[in-house]
């Protein structure tokens, strides 16, 4: 049974002062209603609670069968007899009927009107005629383009609403006839139309299709022949239709049936595209896809189709997407965009609520109370009408339509009522003798008569046979008029004001943990959000209103989530989240009395206390509650206390409690690596450092980084955005910065904390700027490197140290602090680092007047441009600032083209510059391939510089003699003596020539 809550939805009501008995009527827009009686239809004026007043009225062909108006296009439609004939037309233009006896014109689908003509149109209103060669039976207007469907026997009509363009400032408006939807063995009572989804009611099935423009990627084109000669289709369909059309004593009824998505194809109805527009060939829709089929199994103990068992009141419900409003309020109905959308069937004792648009699926099953008469779905209600009862049901709507706009919904970050949370009842009011109902904005409209009591019930033949090809089914006309009617205009109070209501009534649940107090703060929610999502029906300030109203219903449902201990608790923190209530108004909220002793938390709260201290939140909680978080967690979740010791929120606790919590951990046995850090923490707030000195030799290095990374936040916090280093960080940077360098990598290296978070750390925690690199950096750089990361990262790491090498030796900046590491610990930790060319060594050791401060960051540097892992080629623009005037530079510049392969021009520079390093370079480097160097290269360039003499005399005849010995042990003599000068001294020469005669005969 449906839960009630006797809740008031409904507020002021009027009659409306028709001078007939309604027959049919429906809503026009925001601010009309349009009554049909006998051959006339009024047209009223309905805007806020003002009265209803007579707006216009005109004269129809015959009586109204069915009524429906539009808003895309603002036109007026309607099916009328005369004659026992039916006529389709639709009343255009006609907000400027200003009288009953106006003239009006009447035109035929598709005529073209004569520019002499136009003016006619222009000012009055005009009925456009649809001609149909079947007798219409239903009818809807799509409310997002305005097209029409009609429903006939066996087919539907779509017919596309357009424009002719009769000048720039006047356009008239039009339909096309542009697609026939055959479907076999169905007589339409209902229909309902929205943006191609096509819902078509009999009295016992309802099918839904989706009408598509321009087959897709792997979607199949749906095409069924009109005819069909399926022996099968005819076994299960062909006997049943020709058996029922028999005179028999027999009833054969087909079993209810739903077939979801694809599956409904099998429903044996055959359906067919007939494409009839010669235009516009954009809007065509050349296949369909089926969404649902649904078959109710009729009463036989009724021996015939009774009203007992027929469905009605079929609709679609559009949601659109919901966008921001313009400072006008113009221009919102020209965009929309179709969110979700909703079918809506009843039988007379129960309703069916399904999702159509992504996913087909049953959302709610409504069971009424008595025997239902007519509904209508809106996006927050479902209104119902019994005999004597106005029923007012909520809906599930907004729930689907807020998980297809956000994706982060059902997250930590945003939540909603379920869609599967049952549906209640918020009033059954009573109404005596209601007929029929419909809705919109805010209204509903109520036609009530008082029955005669020798008015028998409707009953068909009691031989009546069910068949799906019933044609016999036709639209029910009201008697003559009668006295004892009315037409009630009931308002729909605000949703805020029933919000309100809602949450008053929800009080009384308020000291009892049970779900009766979530369901109804659902419905509260639910109700808003509905609101706040058809943003074109809001008034002015509305929408504040609203917003502030969803704020406080979050709040209200996450104390009710946070008040229990179960698996739906975790809820409190989104609720919580989308309140906009920080966490020192929701730990106001509390209840923080003690009960028999004993002070109890529930997940809920604790859930979201963990999770808002774990997210950094830029608020800092006073003493006397960060005291009794604290407590909080002792009591229900001690292994948090540390890690909630740490958060910045806590900031302002008294040193003097934390240490008296963590001290309990320590007495209850619970003792772990992140108390002692915390202890640490805390005993530097309180300038105790002999008691921080001790926490902090208990236990290894590595400990210590293991306990950091499970809780970073031990050295590093976030303010507004912002790194800032904590006071234990500071202290560790003065006492133990290989400590602080080894914990912030193992942060890295377990993902707590990106790579440009480290970087900027270390700039902070140094109190550098941004253009100026600190030495602690500098040694975190070089432990990423000795840690071996992935090489994405390598050549990275590789360019920063290179720049900073380069810029300090470029400036001659000695470090800020002693590095952690020596070149020569970088050359034995890793790979990277490379073992320095011996050269090099004699190179640099010919600069006598070297500056000891640098020879650190030039060793790293060499040692990494050795290394085997270096890319050169990056680094040669950024050696420009390091100049080869300094024998520093010229080693790093010479070691670079050398990588390069330039070995002539490094032997040139080296016999300019340093003739002492000529020879062990050759050594080093002229090897394999490159050993023709030694006389291709070397020994010509030697024995030109000895003959221009010189201070480097002595220097180069060494090299020389040193180049001849290597020469003529890789030479024969015949090569040996091609490559000697000629016009050398032959006593010079002679020793290395006899060397290498003797060479061939010694081996």
């Amino acid at each position: 049974m449906v839960q009630l809550y006797n809740l008031h939805p409904f507020g002021s009501q009027q009659v409306v002062p028709c001078k007939l008995e309604p027959e049919r009527f429906c809503g026009g827009g925001r601010d009309a209603l349009f009554v049909a009686a006998g051959c006339k239809v009024e047209a009223f004026t309905v805007a806020g609670q003002e009265l209803c007043q007579p707006r216009c009225a005109f004269s129809t062909l015959g009586r109204v069968l069915r009524l429906a108006y539009s808003e895309a296009g603002d036109y007026l439609v309607a099916i009328e007899e005369k004659n026992k004939a039916t006529f389709l037309r639709a009343y255009v233009n006609w907000r400027n009927k200003r009288t009953e006896n106006s003239r009006v014109c009447i035109r035929m689908i598709g005529h073209n009107v004569e520019g002499p003509f136009s003016g006619a149109f222009r000012d009055q209103m005009y009925i456009v005629e649809m001609p149909l060669s079947e007798a219409p039976l239903c009818i809807s207007c799509c409310p997002v383009k305005g097209d029409l469907l009609v429903g006939c026997t066996n087919k539907l009509v779509l017919f596309s609403l357009k424009y002719q363009i009769i000048d720039e400032e006047f356009s008239l408006l039009d339909f096309e006839r542009s697609l026939v939807i055959h479907i076999d063995n169905i007589t339409p009572v209902e229909i309902s139309f929205c943006v191609g989804y096509v819902a078509v009611m009999s009295d016992l099935e309802v099918l839904i299709l989706k009408l598509e423009s321009g087959p897709k990627n792997g979607e199949r084109v749906h095409h069924h022949p009109h005819k069909t000669n399926d022996q099968m289709r005819w076994t299960e369909e062909g006997i049943s239709n020709e058996i029922s059309q028999l005179e028999s004593d027999f009833v054969i009824c087909q079993k209810p049936l739903e077939l979801l998505g694809e599956k409904s194809e099998q429903s044996g109805l055959s359906v067919t595209l007939e494409s009839t527009g010669l235009a516009d060939e954009k809007r065509k829709y050349s296949h369909f896809q089926h969404l649902l089929y649904r078959r109710f199994a009729p009463d036989i103990s009724s021996y015939g189709l009774s009203d007992d068992i027929k469905l009605h009141s079929l609709q679609l419900l559009p949601i659109y997407q919901t966008g921001p409003l313009t400072s006008d309020g113009k221009n919102l109905s020209q965009e929309k965009e179709l969110l979700s959308l909703f079918c809506f069937f009843s039988l007379p004792h129960v309703g069916y609520l399904y999702m159509v648009v992504k996913s087909v699926e049953l959302m709610s099953v409504y069971q009424y109370p008595e025997k239902s008469q007519q509904a209508v779905l809106t996006p927050q209600f479902l209104h119902v009408i019994t005999s004597n009862n106005l029923q007012c049901f909520t809906v599930r709507c907004s729930a689907a339509a807020a998980r297809e706009e956000d994706p982060y919904m059902d997250t930590t970050l945003k939540a909603c009522p379920p869609v599967s949370m049952d549906v209640c009842a918020l009033r059954i009011q009573l109404f005596i003798g209601l007929k029929a109902i419909c809705h919109f904005k805010n209204h509903i409209i109520l036609l009530t008569k008082a029955d005669p009591e020798t008015i028998p019930e409707r009953r068909g033949s009691p031989k009546r046979l069910l068949s799906r090809k019933d044609t016999s089914v036709k639209i029910k006309i009201p008697p003559v008029a009668e006295a004892g009617w009315n037409l009630y205009i009931v308002n729909t109070i605000s949703p805020v004001q029933l919000y309100k209501e809602m949450i008053d009534y929800s009080n009384t649940y308020k000291t009892a943990k049970t779900q009766s107090c979530i369901h109804l703060l659902s419905e509260a929610h639910l109700l808003v959000r509905a609101a706040l999502m058809d943003a074109s029906q809001l008034e002015p300030g509305e929408k504040a209103e609203l917003l502030e109203a969803f704020k406080e219903s979050c709040g209200h449902l996450g104390d009710c989530y946070s008040r229990l201990d179960s698996q739906h608790s975790h809820l409190t923190l989104p609720y919580y989240k989308m309140s906009g209530l920080s966490m020192a108004e929701v730990l106001g909220r509390m209840d923080w009395t003690v009960e028999d002793g004993l002070q109890k938390y529930e997940k809920g709260l604790i859930f979201y206390i963990n999770h808002s201290l774990y997210e950094n939140l830029d608020e800092e909680l006073s003493e006397e509650l960060a005291a009794k978080v604290v407590q909080m967690f002792y009591v229900a979740e001690p292994k948090q206390v540390p890690h909630i010791l740490c958060s910045p929120s806590m900031k302002n606790i008294n040193p003097l409690t934390a240490m008296s919590y963590l001290r309990k951990l320590d007495t209850s046995g619970f003792s772990s690596i992140l108390v002692t850090l915390t202890k640490a923490a805390v005993a530097l707030k309180m300038g105790d450092l002999d008691m921080h000195r001790n926490e902090m030799k208990s236990h290894s290095e590595m400990k210590f980084v293991c306990g950091f990374i499970l809780e970073p936040r031990l050295l590093i916090q976030q303010k507004k955005g912002q790194i800032v280093p904590t006071e234990l960080a500071l202290y560790l940077k003065e006492t133990q910065p290989g400590l602080l360098v080894a914990s912030v990598l193992g942060l890295q290296k377990n993902n707590k904390i990106g790579i440009e978070e480290a970087d900027s750390f270390f700039k902070v925690l140094c109190a550098k700027d941004e253009d100026t690199t600190p030495q602690l950096l500098v040694d975190f750089w070089e432990a990423q490197i000795v840690a071996c990361l992935p090489d994405v990262l390598l050549q990275e790491l590789f360019f920063k140290l290179t720049s900073q090498y380069i810029w300090r030796l470029s400036k001659r900046q000695p470090p800020d602090t002693t590095p952690l590491r020596t070149s020569e610990d970088l050359i034995n930790a890793c790979s990277h680092y490379g073992l320095i060319y011996p050269w090099v060594h004699v190179l640099i050791s010919s600069d006598s007047s070297a500056d000891k401060n640098y020879t650190e960051d030039l060793s790293k540097l060499q040692s990494l441009v050795c290394g085997p892992s270096f890319d050169i080629a990056s680094i040669i623009p950024f050696l420009e600032p390091l100049s080869e005037d300094t024998i520093a530079g010229l080693s790093v510049h010479v070691l670079c083209r050398t990588r390069l392969k330039e070995y002539e021009q490094c032997i040139d520079i080296l016999l300019e510059r340093c003739p002492e390093a000529v020879i062990p370079y050759a050594n080093h480097e002229l090897k394999e391939e490159n050993r023709t160097l030694w006389w291709k290269k070397l020994l010509p360039e030697l024995c030109q510089r000895i003959k221009c003499g010189g201070d480097k005399y002595q220097l180069y005849l060494s090299s020389l003699k040193e180049t001849l010995s290597i020469v003529a042990v890789e030479l024969e003599l015949k090569d040996f003596m091609n490559v000697l000068p000629e016009d050398g001294t032959a006593a010079f020469f002679l020793p290395y020539l006899l060397y290498c005669s003797r060479k061939k005969s010694l081996t």
